[in-house]
């Protein structure tokens, strides 16, 4: 009893208590309906998903493409000198630990789900080729890159800049709310602060709770191939219990140590991953397609960014590139709120060419290297793997390491890789969570990380539990509606603020 009472006083102590029951009840009560009344919340799941696909995805498509020309515009930019801190603070991590810490939280889990899968479903079903020939080669890849380059970090940078900007340049809380000051003054603390955290708070839960469930169902088809353990919901919904519990410990320890290091551990296995197959899979296929489809997505950048599929017999935008921006925009709290919390001393044009060229060329090699000899197999007539992974998407890495050398090693090293993703991600929405619910305090207590890690497992689970992928998807594309709302409005705040610092007038003054 004296324990709970302890842990009870730890939790409410530093918490914004309206922003912490406000998200809590709302996760608590989807976890309820979920679990309680399956049937009618899959009707509601397959509902919102189709109104949003057939009547909001010209939306998500004009609000991503926007985000992305902001960026740019922002980078060569007067602004792009300020730093974030004061004009002498410099940062607090180095390069590379900066980097391994955004990248592992941005896309490590999903890009080894689908850095095999996508560029084969896209082959198999390309948007306008003909299926499985060479065209269609050279359409999967050019939107496999669209899916996972410039524009998903757009997102990531618009908002994890603007918090940076406002809470190490400013001293704002380390929140969402944060980003409403230029528009709406110190109203900021009030309700309309407080809507925004709660949204963001939820949005995070949902968009790492997706993470999540797509890597159980890729660490079970693993341990499956392994040690012949079953596959199916039950199981991948004991791995998210038993990961959770460690991802705990991780965000418990803290960012200078659990996460740090583990991020760097996950860049380091994947990078070995990579070269492996690199060099055992077809090398000189690999460099020819990552060039080449690296030219084809620059030279039709601008067309697939303002691409609506129009035609009425056709749900590849909505299965495809709908999902991806909803995933992305419902993770932009979470990655946004993260990077933010490790940039200090960054400046903005430094800020926007690392989160954006570097894990973006990385991606690239990824898909080209992993894609790349999927495809390569399939074309030369290697059995069954397209099958396979149309059979079960989550057995994609696994169908492509077990034609190539020494399987049963880089397998285990893939589950390993998968595992401490997730990890990394669960982790690090956890602390995102409880940062936001505190307040915005960048060092919030141990106690509420225990909740909102908790929380995240709980709610893959239960997407899992009522609906599988279609649930997960619903669930981004639901999310990343409101925050596209948000992040068009923060970036007219951001200029905002920036002119007032740029012109040497003090910000606060400006917009009180």
């Amino acid at each position: 009893m004296n324990f709970l009472r302890t842990l009870l006083r730890r939790i409410v102590s530093a918490m914004q208590p309206t922003v912490f029951f406000g998200s809590a009840a709302l996760v608590v009560g989807f976890i309820i309906f979920g679990a309680l009344d399956t049937q009618h919340a899959r009707q509601l799941f397959s509902a919102v998903q189709n109104f949003i696909v057939h009547q909001l995805g010209w939306f998500y498509v004009l609000s991503v493409t926007l985000l992305f020309l902001f960026v740019i515009w922002l980078y060569f930019s007067p602004y792009g000198s300020i730093r974030l801190g004061g004009d002498d603070a410099r940062p607090e991590f180095g390069r590379f630990a900066w980097f391994t810490m955004l990248f592992s939280a941005g896309m490590g889990t999903g890009l080894v789900f689908w850095g095999v899968a996508e560029p084969l479903y896209h082959y198999a079903g390309p948007p306008m080729a003909a299926p499985e020939t060479h065209a269609a080669v050279k359409e999967s890849l050019q939107f496999a890159f669209f899916h996972w380059g410039l524009h998903p970090w757009a997102i990531y940078i618009v908002f994890g800049l603007t918090i940076a900007y406002f809470h190490f340049r400013h001293g704002l809380p380390l929140a969402p709310r944060s980003m409403l000051y230029p528009l709406i003054g110190e109203r900021f603390r009030g309700i309309i602060g407080h809507s925004l955290d709660i949204l963001c708070t939820v949005g995070t839960l949902f968009g790492v709770a997706t993470s999540l469930g797509l890597g159980a169902r890729q660490i079970n088809s693993g341990l499956t191939y392994l040690f012949d353990i079953q596959d199916n919901t039950f199981v991948q919904i004991m791995l998210i219990a038993g990961i959770t519990l460690l991802a705990t410990i991780s965000v418990v320890s803290g960012i200078h140590r659990g996460i740090k290091h583990l991020s760097q551990f996950n860049i380091i296995l994947a990078f070995a991953l990579l070269l492996f197959v690199f060099v055992a899979g077809p090398t000189l296929y690999q460099i020819k397609i990552f060039l080449t489809s690296t030219g084809d997505y620059l030279q039709n950048l601008v067309g697939m960014s303002l691409w609506v599929d129009a035609r009425p017999d056709s749900d590849w935008q909505a299965n495809w590139t709908l999902f991806y921006w909803g995933w992305w925009l419902s993770w932009s709290p979470f990655v946004g709120i993260f990077v933010a919390r490790i940039s200090r001393g960054r400046t903005i044009r430094e800020f926007i060419l690392y989160v954006s060229m570097v894990p973006t060329l990385v991606t690239f090699l990824w898909l080209a290297v992993f894609g790349g000899s999927a495809m390569h197999m399939e074309l030369n007539g290697s059995p069954e793997i397209l099958r396979i992974v149309q059979d079960n998407v989550a057995l994609s890495l696994h169908a492509l390491l077990d034609r190539l050398p020494f399987s049963a090693i880089t397998t285990f090293l893939g589950t390993i890789l998968i595992l401490t993703f997730f990890i990394t991600s669960s982790d690090s929405g956890s602390l995102v969570d409880d940062m936001v619910t505190s307040g915005g305090h960048p060092n919030p207590p141990a106690a509420q990380r225990i909740f909102w890690a908790s929380a995240e497992g709980a709610v893959a689970a239960v997407l899992l539990y009522i609906g599988g992928l279609k649930a997960l998807q619903t669930a981004s594309l639901t999310t990343g509606l409101p925050l596209a709302l948000f992040l068009l409005a923060a970036c007219v705040g951001l200029v905002r603020a920036l002119r007032a610092d740029y012109n040497n007038r003090d910000v606060r003054d400006t917009f009180r």
